[in-house]
């Protein structure tokens, strides 16, 4: 199953953090704060301006963004866990980074 995203849609697959900090210590699951940085998997075509004109969206598929912390709308689709946000809730795209698999 493919997840198609609208206009300035985006959808996000986030990153899941390292459960064991710097000292040793392992984080539990319930003390775990929401990843706020994520892979780019589908981007829509872009928003429509009110003269109909389209505005490419800046990111792309593959890309390792930061949003807000809050920002979105969490959906599963088959046992995978996405999110899907605005372009503009994005706040910053991550250069070089290492894409996990």
């Amino acid at each position: 199953m493919q997840i198609v995203p609208l206009a300035d849609r985006v959808v996000v697959k986030p990153l899941e953090e390292t459960a064991q900090m710097k000292g040793g210590l392992y984080i539990p699951d319930t003390a775990k704060e929401k990843p706020q940085q994520g892979e780019v998997v589908a981007v829509g075509p872009g928003r429509l301006t009110d003269e109909g004109r389209r505005i490419e969206p800046e990111v792309k598929k593959g890309d390792i963004v930061l949003y807000g912390k809050y920002s979105g709308t969490e959906v599963t689709v088959g046992d995978e866990e996405y999110l899907i946000l605005r372009e503009s809730d994005i706040l910053a795209v991550i250069q070089n980074a290492k894409k996990s698999k």
